[in-house]
């Protein structure tokens, strides 16, 4: 059913705001009343203004919003999605707040002057308002660094809407100007600065990042941490420079930026740099209307919000402490609390900063909370470090072990949102076993208690969320996002509120909804369903008719899977090629250094020495590393993105086929030789595997899916390491299923025995088909296998008994897709149009990137450390040798 009954949708708004009004505190009724001014418009004079208006219910205050951006509110943590398509209206916060019939708002209105005799401030337009309570929301700017070139253009701070949209189009037009991708540079590696070089990455550009003490995020992070991140961030492509402080920047004689001279003496050639240096609370009106003023800067405010002049009140990042002013959300919001609470008669106080802070960089996991520097007088630390994973992990505790204090966690944040609320709270159980990898890691003893913090940035308790069940009738995680505000901020919390929801709904006996996001209330194995049944083959018509909104990351790459699971259509066909994953966008794996690897098939791991000649020829003539992979392929890396239709087409000229290894499928089928030439085989295993490589390739899945053939039981291929395993007897094939390794490796358990090859395809058929149409997203076979109600002996019974009367369906669905199957990069290099992907820069598309640098080692390219980049002699795009002055 279609969800576009407009009159059903503005009933559901209302009821929200509705339950929105009538939550938290009781309705507070002014001890005076009059005209509150509000100096700022941005996310925490929203949230006063917000909080003052739902529970002013007599009408006794209105409200003036003087904001100086020429834009109403918007959501500045999550200015980074600016570069991933958002639009300015995506950011706009909730705009209804501010059309109350209470609240005036004037829009790039700058106030210039504070009169506190005559309760008055004056506009640069010379509008006068008056007031009886005054809020200073002013917030904070970029900071500014004393060196030469720091207004050249090409220089930004990253703080504002037009600051990232001045950022985007520079380098459209410099980058068509030069006639090549831009190299640009970030001063500054605090939380701002890596979400910036992000987003300049984002933007095509070669980004590196100069911090100026010995770690990255040195706020939250230790040196650990710090290193741990650094090793990621490097990873991604974006190189990083500690103990490096800027001292000029110089520009050509159009004025642009041209580079940097760094304290060591040393320059560099950049198009654009990006300050964040931090940034310093407005409080130049309040220093001229003579209020106490804190040395370091900000308005001295105490624990009511109030400043030295009883009718000004100071919130977010222009107040000041206990001589602290912190540049986060959180506190802002919670000052707005207060502040709204006071002007209504009531009793509030803030208390301090909660400084717990998490990185949104794609692809990077960081996340820092309570004490993380173990100041506590005797505070322990318990610490796990992979940093071959890239994981870093931290738990501060108390002196007896018991009670949690803070953490930092880098690589893997996943325990973020049930550990901070613990803070200050028994852990429970041994402190260690929480640093594990996060499948292995316990969950928090015991429910989570009601004072327990699960929103730092609009202060929502887990009592909070769970009222908004039990109290208010919310029926989803997006109900208590919409009434509570729980998540409605960085987000990095809904998780945990999702949970919460789902615990007191299933405790109030109501329905749990175990929706796949936001957009969709179905699981992937309804949605899977619902899309076979009704047929539909686009985006844009399955949420119309089963979901709400525009789609997420979560929701789209697991449509596109359903959809290619279903109909085996090019994964970059029509509306397919806008949900893909990044490695689907483009057919291969990106590497650490911005290339991808290439890796074709090899059925079996046979292959015969042409196809070996083929493939040494197109490594050396695109100067590519290769490497014998874990799964009996050759793995081609370096090769650059307008490079990748080239090498393809002489591959699949010599008979070669997209491996896949890029996608959620079948990647490899691993065999022994078998019988054909070792004494110990039993059966053709590489006959077998070679057989079952080709009968499931392309087969999209909930996760990818590896093979094992084994001649005999000496197991030399490891198939009870793989997702399906098949091992040789005399008396047939063995098949083992739910096998894997990674993080939690696990033996495949054995599903049958002494199967003949038409008895093993069609177990292995509807093995695959079941796990396709029920699996959750990103859910490997063996996890499946153990939610699965009735666990393997139920799987048994579907497979070989025909239980819920669905064998010759499966079998149908999987001789659909044999029947489908067709090369995609095959098809790719016949459709002009798909080409046109593979182009490196939209307005240079035969340029290769020149940021690319090499070193040989043991005869082969790999990618230069920063260290060899600028020490000396390099490969530059992996073909040419130059020297780098």
């Amino acid at each position: 059913m279609a969800r576009s009954d407009t009159a059903t949708g503005t009933k559901r708004v209302a009821d929200r705001r509705a339950k929105s009004a009538a939550y938290g505190d009781d309705v507070l009724h002014p001890a005076s009343s009059g005209s509150v001014v509000v100096v700022g418009a941005g996310m925490v004079a929203h949230r006063f203004v917000e909080s003052l208006t739902s529970r002013d219910t007599d009408g006794r205050w209105s409200i003036t919003v003087l904001g100086d951006e020429p834009r109403g509110p918007y959501d500045r943590v999550g200015l980074t999605g600016y570069f991933s398509g958002k639009t300015p209206d995506d950011l706009a916060l909730d705009p209804t707040v501010l059309d109350h019939e209470r609240v005036h708002v004037e829009i790039g209105a700058r106030v210039t002057a504070i009169d506190r005799a005559n309760r008055t401030v004056t506009t640069a337009a010379g509008t006068t308002h008056a007031y009886d309570r005054l809020v200073l929301a002013t917030g904070s700017f970029a900071a500014r660094l004393a060196l030469d070139g720091f207004d050249h253009k090409g220089c930004f701070v990253y703080r504002t809407l037009d600051d990232v949209a001045g950022m985007r189009a520079w380098v459209a037009t410099r980058s068509a100007q030069l006639g090549r991708p831009l190299r640009g540079a970030v001063v500054g590696g605090g939380l701002l600065g890596l979400e910036a070089a992000g987003a300049l990455q984002a933007e095509g550009v070669s980004p590196f990042v100069l911090q100026s003490n010995e770690r990255l995020m040195s706020a939250q992070l230790d040196l650990g941490g710090a290193k741990a991140l650094q090793r990621l961030i490097e990873a991604r492509g974006i190189e990083v420079r500690t103990q490096s402080v800027t001292t000029r920047v110089d520009a050509d004689k159009s004025g642009a930026v041209c580079g940097l001279e760094l304290r060591d003496g040393t320059w560099e050639a950049v198009d654009i740099v990006v300050f964040t240096v931090g940034v310093r609370p407005r409080d130049e009106l309040a220093r001229a209307a003579e209020l106490a003023v804190d040395p370091r800067g900000g308005v001295v405010i105490d624990a009511n919000c109030d400043t030295s002049d009883p009718s000004i009140l100071a919130i977010g990042e222009v107040a000041s402490f206990d001589g602290q002013c912190i540049g986060l959300v959180a506190p802002g919001y919670a000052m707005a609390e207060v502040a709204a609470t006071r002007l209504l008669g009531g009793e509030a106080a803030f208390d301090g900063f909660d400084t717990s802070a998490k990185l949104k960089l794609s692809g990077v996991e960081v996340a820092s909370f309570g004490d993380a520097f173990a100041e506590t007088p005797n505070a322990l630390d318990v610490t796990y470090a992979d940093p071959i994973s890239g994981v870093y992990k931290k738990l501060v505790l108390s002196d007896d072990a018991r009670t949690l204090l803070g953490g930092i966690l880098v690589g893997d944040a996943s325990a973020y949102t049930s550990l901070r609320p613990l803070v200050g709270r028994a852990l429970g159980g041994d402190p260690a076993a929480y640093l594990m990898p996060s499948d292995l890691a316990p969950a928090p003893q015991g429910d989570l208690p009601d004072d327990a913090i699960v929103c730092s940035c609009n202060g929502v308790t887990a009592g909070t969320v769970r009222g908004a069940v039990t109290e208010h009738d919310c029926a989803d995680a997006a109900e208590v996002k919409a009434c509570t505000k729980a998540g409605a901020a960085c987000g990095s919390c809904f998780t945990l509120v999702k949970k919460l929801v789902q615990a007191e709904l299933a405790a109030s006996g109501k329905e749990v909804s175990n929706g796949l996001c936001e957009h969709f209330a179905f699981t992937r194995a309804q949605l899977f369903d619902a899309v076979r049944i009704s047929e539909l083959r686009t985006f844009t018509a399955i949420v119309e008719r089963f979901g709400t909104g525009r789609g997420c990351d979560i929701c789209k790459p697991a449509l596109a899977s359903i959809l290619a699971s279903l109909y085996s259509e090019h994964v970059l066909d029509g509306e397919l090629a806008t949900m893909q994953d990044t490695n689907d966008h483009v057919m291969a794996n990106i590497q650490r250094d911005g290339t991808y690897s290439v890796v074709p098939r090899i059925a079996g791991g046979e292959i015969t020495p042409e196809g070996l000649v083929v493939i040494g020829e197109v490594a050396r003539d695109f100067g590519l590393y290769t490497k014998i992979t874990g799964g009996q392929r050759i793995d081609m890396f370096g090769a650059r993105l307008e490079q990748l239709p080239a090498i393809w087409k002489r591959l699949v000229d010599a008979g070669f086929e997209s491996g896949q290894a890029y996608g959620k499928s079948l990647r490899t089928v691993k065999s022994c030789v078998g019988q054909t030439w070792c004494r110990y085989g039993v059966q053709d295993s590489v006959g077998m595997a070679v057989q079952l490589e080709l009968r499931y390739r392309g087969l999209r899945s909930p996760h990818k899916i590896k093979f094992g053939v084994s001649g005999c039981a000496r197991e030399c291929a490891e198939a009870r390491g793989k997702d399906v395993g098949v091992i040789a007897t005399e008396a047939g094939w063995n098949m083992y299923v739910g096998g894997n390794g990674g993080f939690t490796p696990r033996h495949a358990e054995l599903f049958a025995e002494g199967l003949d090859d038409e008895g093993l395809l069609r177990a292995i058929d509807r093995f695959l088909m079941l796990y396709i149409r029920t699996a959750d997203r990103l859910q490997r076979t063996a996890p499946w296998m153990q939610e699965y109600e009735g666990g393997i002996e139920a799987l048994k019974g579907v497979v070989f008994d025909d239980t819920l009367g669905i064998g010759e369906d499966l079998d149908r669905a999987m001789a659909a897709h044999i029947d489908n199957y067709e090369d995609e990069w095959a098809a790719t290099l016949a459709d002009p149009e798909k080409l046109k992907r593979f182009q490196s820069f939209v307005n240079a598309p035969d340029t290769a990137d020149p940021t690319l640098a090499y070193v040989a080692e043991r005869g082969q390219p790999r990618p230069a450390t920063a260290e060899e980049r600028s020490s000396g002699a390099v490969f530059i795009g992996g073909t040419t040798l130059a020297v780098r002055s």
